[in-house]
């Protein structure tokens, strides 16, 4: 069965959301740890990384879609 376009969208919108999710809870338990300090404040890349995940991830599913 193949997956529509919107439902790629969604499944690809999700991915990203649950791992800058996952991504923000190590950070606040991993880095005091490590002794890094940092806020999401002064990580200003990351909308830059977001959008390149959510491209790359809707594409490697379309790729997988047609095999």
């Amino acid at each position: 069965m193949r997956q529509s376009r919107l439902m790629s969208l969604t499944e690809a919108a999700a991915n990203i959301m649950v791992g800058y999710a996952v991504g923000i809870l190590t950070q606040a338990l991993v880095f005091p740890i490590l002794g890094i300090e940092t806020s999401l404040r002064q990580n200003q890349s990351w909308p830059r990384f977001t959008a390149v995940s959510f491209v790359s991830s809707y594409a490697l599913r379309g790729i997988c879609e047609h095999v």
